[in-house]
C-alpha cells in the first residue's frame, strides 16, 4: 500500500513540476514551479485521508486551495506583481483534482489530464491567434454543429419507420452530423491556412469541404482568367481524388466492417487519379495561391437538404432492390452521386450493415456514385470553365472514369 502511495505521489510531483515549469517560464503568476509541484501531491494525500476520515477531507482541501489562490492573487495584484486572470487558478484546481484521481488508481486519466493542462497553458498564443482569425461565420458554424450533435440528435427516436423499414430518424440525423462535422473541420483548416494555401493545399481542402463547390468556383475563375487553367485543373483533380479518401473515412466511421472490402477499389482509384494529379501538377506553370470557394458548412438548410437526400436514397435503393433488377440499384447510385457522394456512400454502407444490401452490390454502387460525380463535375467545367481547363480536365476525368468503370465491371466478387 505504501509503495503504491509513493508511486502516486511521484507521478503527482512530476505532473506538478511539468505544469509549474510552464507557469514559471511565462509571465509572473499566482503560483509557480514550487507551488504547482505541491498541488497534485496535496490532492493525492487528501484523497487517501478521505478513505479514513470521510470525503469531506478532499472537499476541504479543494476549498482551502481555492482560498489560498484567491488570497495570494489579490495580494500580488495589489502589489503590482501580476495582471488579472484566472487561468493559473483554474489550472491549480485542475491539478489538485488530477492528484485525487491518481489516488483512486486512475493513473492513465490523471496523467492524460495533467499533460493536457500543460499543453493548454503552453498553447496560449496559438489558441488566441486561432480565435482572432475566426469571424462570425466560423463561430456560427461551430455553434450550429453543437446544436445538431448535442441538442437535436439525442431527442430523435432510434427506430425504423415507413415502407421498406429503412428510415431511422436518429441514424439519418447522425449522418448529417457526420458530414457537417467533416465539412466544418475542413472549413476551419482552410481558415487557418487558406490565406497562405498553395495549389496542393487548396486541392486537398477543396476535396474535404466540397469537391463540387471547388469545381464550380475554379471553373468560373478560368472563364474570366483563362491563364490560370493549368492551376485550376490541378486543384480540381486533387479535390476529386480526395473525395475517395473522404469516402473511406465516412465508411470507417459508419461501417468499419465494410471498409476492408471497399478499400482495395478506393486505393486503386486514389493511386490512379493521384498519378494524373502528379502529371497535371508537373506540367502546370502557374503558382498562384488562390482561395477555394467556401460558405458556412453547418448551414441548417443545407443540413436538412442533405438529410432529406440521404433518406430519399435509402428509400430509392430499397425500392429498386425489391421491384427492379440490379441495374436499377446502379441507376439509383448514379443519380444520387451526380451532385455529391455522401448520401449514396452512407446509405449504401448502412444498408450493407443492416443486411438489406449485399457487400458486392453496395461497394460497386458507391464506386458508381463516385464515377457519376466525376462526370457531373466534368459537365460543370464544360459549362462554366475555359476551353483550356476543359481540355485538360476532360482528359483526366475520362481516364478516371475508364479506370473506375473497369473496376466496376471486372473486379472479382466482393465479400
Amino acid at each position: 500500500m505504501e509503495i503504491n502511495l509513493l508511486q502516486q505521489l511521484g507521478v503527482a510531483l512530476g505532473l506538478g513540476l511539468l505544469v509549474g515549469f510552464q507557469r514559471e517560464w511565462g509571465l509572473p503568476h499566482v503560483a509557480g514551479i514550487r507551488s504547482f509541484a505541491m498541488i497534485p501531491p496535496l490532492g493525492v494525500l487528501c484523497a487517501h485521508l478521505s478513505l479514513h476520515f470521510g470525503a469531506w477531507i478532499t472537499a476541504a482541501g479543494f476549498i482551502a486551495l481555492a482560498l489560498v489562490l484567491v488570497t495570494g492573487g489579490l495580494i500580488k495584484f495589489r502589489a503590482g506583481e501580476i495582471t488579472p486572470g484566472i487561468t493559473t487558478n483554474v489550472a491549480a484546481l485542475m491539478m489538485y483534482a488530477v492528484g485525487a484521481m491518481l489516488a483512486l488508481d486512475k493513473m492513465l486519466i490523471g496523467v492524460v489530464m495533467g499533460g493536457c493542462v500543460a499543453v493548454l497553458l503552453q498553447w496560449k498564443e496559438p489558441m488566441h491567434a486561432f480565435v482572432q482569425r475566426m469571424g462570425e461565420t466560423e463561430v456560427k458554424s461551430i455553434i450550429q454543429l453543437v446544436l445538431f450533435a448535442l441538442v437535436i440528435l439525442p431527442i430523435l427516436p432510434n427506430k425504423t419507420y415507413g415502407p421498406y423499414d429503412v428510415f431511422n430518424p436518429f441514424h439519418a440525423w447522425l449522418m448529417v452530423v457526420l458530414i457537417v462535422g467533416i465539412s466544418v473541420a475542413g472549413f476551419m483548416t482552410y481558415k487557418l491556412f487558406g490565406a497562405r494555401a498553395g495549389t496542393l493545399l487548396n486541392g486537398l481542402l477543396g476535396g474535404v469541404i466540397s469537391s463540387t463547390a471547388t469545381t464550380v468556383g475554379y471553373a468560373q475563375r478560368t472563364s474570366k482568367n483563362p491563364a490560370m487553367g493549368k492551376t485550376a485543373a490541378v486543384i480540381i483533380m486533387i479535390a476529386s481524388t480526395v473525395v475517395f479518401i473522404r469516402v473511406s473515412f465516412e465508411v470507417l466511421v459508419v461501417g468499419p466492417e465494410v471498409l476492408p472490402h471497399l478499400a482495395p477499389l478506393l486505393i486503386v482509384m486514389v493511386l490512379f487519379m493521384g498519378a494524373i494529379c502528379a502529371v497535371l501538377y508537373l506540367t502546370a506553370i502557374e503558382s498562384d495561391s488562390i482561395s477555394i470557394p467556401t460558405k458556412n458548412p453547418s448551414n441548417l438548410k443545407a443540413a436538412i437538404v442533405f438529410g432529406v437526400l440521404y433518406v430519399a436514397v435509402l428509400f430509392a435503393v430499397a425500392a429498386a432492390k425489391k421491384h427492379f433488377s440490379e441495374s436499377g440499384l446502379y441507376l439509383v447510385a448514379a443519380l444520387s452521386g451526380l451532385t455529391e457522394m455522401d448520401a449514396i456512400t452512407l446509405s449504401a454502407t448502412n444498408l450493407i450493415k443492416s443486411g438489406n444490401l449485399s457487400m458486392d452490390t453496395g461497394c460497386r454502387m458507391i464506386l458508381v456514385g463516385a464515377l457519376s460525380n466525376i462526370l457531373f463535375k466534368g459537365g460543370i467545367v464544360a459549362l462554366l470553365g475555359s476551353k483550356s481547363l476543359f481540355k485538360r480536365i476532360s482528359t483526366a476525368f475520362a481516364l478516371s472514369i475508364a479506370c473506375g468503370g473497369a473496376l466496376v465491371i471486372f473486379w472479382p466478387k466482393i465479400g
